[in-house]
């Protein structure tokens, strides 16, 4: 009888596992050295820069002159930029402006992304193959930026808060990944609440949405991101510089043109620097996202890669 060679090698009370692949062992001291030392650099040139912009916007008119621009080192901290901005005038109604397209249109690209996905999810449903064929066509072909704005025109959009939700208010990446995280749950809950008698719209929120969570939390967020930093549907679409959002100010701000309402007296009196003020609008459109991508950030791992091989 032939004996079968088992390829593992055999030592003394044990068989030992065979040879990994290199990427599977365990790193050296100088790899981990190496590591750390691409993670630091990679951090810094992060930081850094952000270190820049907060201490420049914190520094006092004549710190900001003595250093020629840009403030490394910080000394004379003040507030007066801050203040500045949001005792009110454009800046602040800007602000605003952001937070409410933000959040409106982040609940809207929620809802009709969520349904949608859930609709192609359903591989039995009416004209699954053909909507779902006809989503992923517009991912590779548009119709371009004049007939975009022409319809927009034609809808009465222009000078309207709807012109800067509408055009983009729905990403079919983003649908496809919670389709793809959707028919990975098991079909056995659906179908155990259908003989329950429950509904589509019963199974979607009390069984497929808490058990989604992960993948919600990450596309809110880039939702969310991608309305608060647009400007070009702004710039395209209003007319009427008091409706314009944060970032559209920022840039204006950015490109030093002519100050907002409130700022331009301060700036003539040497009370205040224009550079402080640039400084000081850029970290307010930081702030959301960095507030809010630290809670989201265990969520990414497990929302993106189970929503984007499932299904």
């Amino acid at each position: 009888m032939t004996a079968v060679i088992d390829k593992r090698v055999q030592k003394p009370g044990r068989w030992a596992a065979p040879p990994r692949p290199v990427w599977e062992e365990q790193p050296s001291q100088v790899g981990l050295a190496g590591k750390g030392l691409v993670l630091g650099i990679a951090c810094l040139a992060i930081v850094f820069p952000l270190w820049i912009v907060v201490v420049t916007s914190l520094s006092s008119r004549r710190t900001i002159d003595e250093a020629g621009g840009l403030v490394m080192v910080p000394r004379d901290i003040t507030f007066v930029a801050y203040q500045e901005l949001l005792s009110g005038g454009q800046v602040t109604r800007a602000a605003i402006i952001s937070v409410l397209i933000t959040l409106v249109g982040t609940a809207f690209s929620m809802t009709v992304s969520v349904l949608c996905a859930y609709g192609l999810s359903r591989t039995e449903s009416v004209g699954h193959r053909w909507i779902l064929m006809t989503l992923l066509a517009t991912m590779f072909f548009s119709a371009g930026l004049i007939p975009t704005y022409l319809l927009v025109q034609t809808l009465g959009l222009t000078d309207t808060y709807l012109a800067l939700i509408l055009p983009s208010a729905i990403s079919v990446f983003n649908i496809l990944v919670l389709r793809g995280f959707f028919m990975g749950i098991s079909p056995e809950l659906t179908d155990s609440a259908r003989i329950d008698g429950a509904g589509d719209l019963r199974i979607l929120w009390q069984i497929i949405m808490p058990l989604s969570r992960a993948v919600i939390a990450v596309i809110t967020l880039f939702y969310a991101v991608g309305y608060w930093s647009a400007w070009f549907n702004a710039s395209l679409y209003l007319n009427d510089q008091d409706m314009m959002p944060l970032q559209n100010v920022m840039i204006q701000l950015v490109q030093k043109q002519e100050a907002p309402v409130g700022l331009g007296q301060a700036i003539k009196t040497g009370q205040l620097s224009g550079l402080a003020v640039q400084m000081a609008v850029m970290v307010m459109a930081l702030l959301p996202v960095a507030v809010l991508s630290p809670f989201v950030q265990r969520h990414f791992k497990k929302g993106m890669l189970t929503g984007a091989v499932k299904g």
